[in-house]
């Protein structure tokens, strides 16, 4: 994984974590890799990784069962769905509609294009 600057490590890995959960390679309930084994995956300081898991913790996206891993929390992949979609209204989309409005596109030349792919 290439990490950008932009973020701290440990928030791109829970990023990470959390598009495989809404690409659907991890399940309510299922075991996701341990935090070792994704620090080893990503190249990264184990200790990253266990910063990444303590929030997905903390956000309830991730569950610890004691001695056997992390797992998806049942409804995750809707919470999640539910958080990006609210930082995309807040923080990107206004930006999108400012960019809109200088390069003079319209809603219907945003259509005509999704319609084209």
């Amino acid at each position: 994984m290439t990490f950008s600057n932009d973020k701290a490590i440990y928030i791109q890995m829970a990023d990470r974590l959390c598009d495989e959960i809404l690409s659907g390679v991890y399940k309510d309930d299922d075991r996701i890799p341990s935090v070792r084994e994704y620090a080893v995956l990503l190249e990264v300081n184990t200790n990253t990784a266990v910063k990444a898991y303590e929030q997905l913790a903390r956000e309830e996206i991730i569950y610890n069962k004691r001695g056997l891993g992390y797992f998806v929390t049942p409804g995750a992949k809707k919470q999640i769905l539910k958080a990006r979609k609210q930082e995309f209204m807040k923080e990107r989309l206004p930006e999108l509609f400012r960019q809109m409005q200088l390069l003079d596109i319209s809603i219907e030349d945003v259509v005509k294009a999704w319609e084209s792919q």
